[in-house]
């Protein structure tokens, strides 16, 4: 086990830390950094992300003025399935940082809008997409898919045909909402080339043919 002051290296020949990244390694709810990519990358523990995040943006230290973007990501084979990404900006000092924190499908995420008000267009992003709860966002209301949708499509699990289609009933003048219906099985494709496809041309059983030794000539 690490030391609590001393910020953990995923590998053995990662990066060296930096001096920054050694005093980000500092603060409370900090699990880890490592340099990835010549990017400064911090996993913070979850409960604590809401003080962690107010240090990064009101100590002058750090002066994260701007969380740029929250987006999600989902690894179905972890306990704690989706990772929460925030990519901050440093106006002051020209410098990004990531930081990543995990949850599951029932544990919520506390919210960063106290500290970052334009973040709630995101985290109602996140939740539309993924199903990830933000605890302290006001409103859960879906963002990007459409009133009434089922389940959370990016989610590595959700099924590739959906749940519920839509279309054009002429009858009733509008648009209706049905159970997908497949009109043909799900097909595989190899996605080759019609040339790349053909393992075979016409004509190359030839080049197969025993060779036949020429007949006799008469004396």
């Amino acid at each position: 086990m690490s030391d609590a002051t001393t910020p953990e290296v995923s590998a053995p020949d990662a990066p060296a830390l930096d001096p920054f990244a050694v005093a980000l390694g500092t603060l409370p709810g900090v699990a880890s950094v490592i340099m990835e990519r010549d990017e400064r990358i911090l996993h913070a523990n979850r409960g604590d992300l809401a003080a962690l995040m107010t240090v990064l943006r009101h100590d002058a230290r750090f002066a994260f003025e701007q969380c740029m973007d929250v987006c999600g990501v989902d690894w179905p084979q972890r306990e704690e399935r989706f990772d929460v990404v925030y990519n901050l900006l440093s106006v002051t000092r020209n410098d990004r940082l990531r930081v990543i924190v995990s949850t599951d499908e029932t544990a919520s995420v506390p919210s960063v809008t106290g500290i970052w008000p334009g973040t709630a267009w995101w985290e109602r992003e996140v939740f539309d997409l993924f199903g990830v709860t933000f605890d302290g966002l006001a409103d859960h209301r879906r963002i990007v898919s459409d009133y009434g949708f089922e389940g959370h499509p990016l989610r590595k699990d959700f099924p590739l045909t959906g749940h519920v289609e839509l279309r054009y009933d002429e009858e009733q003048k509008r648009v209706v909402y049905e159970k997908v219906a497949l009109t043909q099985e799900f097909r595989n494709f190899d996605f080759l080339s019609p040339w790349e496809a053909m393992t075979t041309l016409p004509g190359d059983e030839k080049a197969h043919r025993p060779a036949t030794s020429a007949p006799a000539v008469k004396p």
